[in-house]
């Protein structure tokens, strides 16, 4: 049986630009396929070379994205990572931290999966990122 879904939560993400074309049936499907976890100041969220079996959309908060220990990107409300681990089942290409208590939707591998088969504008707009941050991971390396 699906939950009902706060309006507050579906406002949310109405707002990330990931979901902004997104009917509200299919960001109610969203949000019952994540977890909302809350995390700490400091806390790890992703470490680089590890294996990674979840993608994150930050709800709240603020969280560093360092790549060799540099910082590359802050993540804010809307931004999300993980996407690549999933997609090309390798290992993290970033540490991601959270800087200062942070608010997380979290899907695992097979909600992830989901979502991209049930959503071909978030299948698209995902493929778009992943190559917007290969390109500049490649522009960190040389």
């Amino acid at each position: 049986m699906l939950h009902r879904v706060p309006k507050q939560v579906l406002d949310g993400l109405a707002r990330v630009p990931l979901f902004s074309a997104c009917t509200k049936a299919e960001l109610r499907s969203i949000a019952q396929l994540g977890t909302e976890v809350s995390v700490g100041d400091g806390a790890v969220i992703t470490e680089q070379g590890k294996p990674g079996f979840e993608f994150c959309l930050v709800m709240g908060g603020k969280a560093r994205c360092l790549v060799d220990g540099t910082q590359v990107a802050v993540f804010g409300a809307g931004d999300f990572f993980g996407e690549m681990a999933l997609i090309d089942r390798g290992p993290r290409h970033a540490t991601v931290v959270a800087d200062g208590p942070l608010q997380l939707l979290v899907l695992d591998a097979r909600e992830f999966s989901s979502l991209l088969d049930s959503s071909p504008s978030i299948a698209k707009k995902l493929l778009a990122a992943f190559a917007a941050r290969e390109r500049q991971n490649a522009s960190i390396r040389h």
